[in-house]
């Protein structure tokens, strides 16, 4: 309720102190706001006065040849977000199954448990470009009827292996994370442990984990972009073939500012879910 609502008003003690937070907040934007000037005007001027600064700006910012090759750059963007969106729903979909099986109960459940804890130790061990290599290269040199052999299909299965065992590792410290009281109240309740994984410790184990969540979406937004190792004509590649026929890097520069622009958004809502957990715990409510 407010104090407009209750009839009472704040008194002027309450008032200055809320005038000088104010009076403070704007005086550390202003703050904020010209030291950020300042420092890039400083970067700017350092990066410019460089010898070899023409030379490196006709190489790598070159406005017409970025122009020129922007067009191949956001088709190949285009493949790349196709591959983001399905990665994303596939990587969230086994790091839960792989999470799961890790946190099963019982010793009939041992050689499940060995498996998901062997597939992540494996798929965090070996380097992602590695396994690509593997994937993309290896699975077609079998021949095997029915198997896909598109490197963009065989790049997205390396992604997903790969980010499968780092959310299914996230998934699992939000599940153990959960206060074992929860689970007794539900048992208590009598519901049965399917029915208390589903309806009470998952729910707050997603809560739990979202922000790190978020910030592994991040990272694949950006590693969709190694699929070009097997051939795939994606924003990388596009730039690469780009810079082979101009001779000049700036088309580089350009997907590195697209996948840039990709992540900025994603890289707040992170952000704002962290200090969204920070505040939650520390007022110590659940909602």
């Amino acid at each position: 309720m407010t104090p407009a609502a209750t009839g009472l008003q704040p008194s002027a003690l309450e008032l200055g102190r809320r005038e000088h937070r104010r009076r403070r907040a704007r005086r550390s934007t202003a703050v904020a706001v010209l030291s950020t000037v300042g420092f890039a005007v400083v970067a700017a001027l350092a990066v410019t006065s460089a010898p070899g600064w023409p030379r490196t700006r006709d190489s790598f910012l070159d406005p017409e040849t970025a122009a020129a090759a922007l067009p191949r750059v956001l088709s190949g963007l285009w493949l790349n977000l196709r591959v983001l969106a399905v990665a994303a729903v596939a990587v969230v979909v086994l790091g839960l199954l792989v999470a799961l099986a890790r946190t099963l109960r019982g010793p009939v459940w041992t050689p499940v448990r060995l498996l998901a804890t062997a597939y992540t130790d494996l798929f965090r061990g070996i380097p992602l470009i590695i396994l690509l290599y593997l994937v993309g290269f290896g699975v077609p040199g079998l021949r095997l009827q029915g198997v896909p052999s598109s490197p963009v299909v065989l790049g997205t299965i390396a992604l997903v292996l790969t980010y499968g065992a780092y959310v299914g590792e996230v998934f699992r410290a939000g599940i153990e994370a959960v206060h074992p009281s929860q689970r007794a109240a539900a048992r208590a309740l009598g519901l049965t442990h399917r029915q208390s994984l589903r309806l009470v410790v998952l729910p707050q184990a997603v809560r739990t984990v979202t922000p790190p969540l978020l910030n592994d979406f991040v990272a694949l937004q950006k590693d969709v972009g190694l699929i070009s190792v097997l051939g795939a004509v994606d924003a990388v590649r596009a730039a690469q073939i780009e810079t082979s026929l101009a001779g000049d890097f700036t088309p580089y520069v350009l997907a590195g500012l697209l996948f840039v622009l990709l992540a900025i958004p994603t890289a707040r809502l992170a952000d704002w879910a962290s200090l969204r957990a920070v505040r939650r715990q520390q007022s110590g409510s659940l909602l």
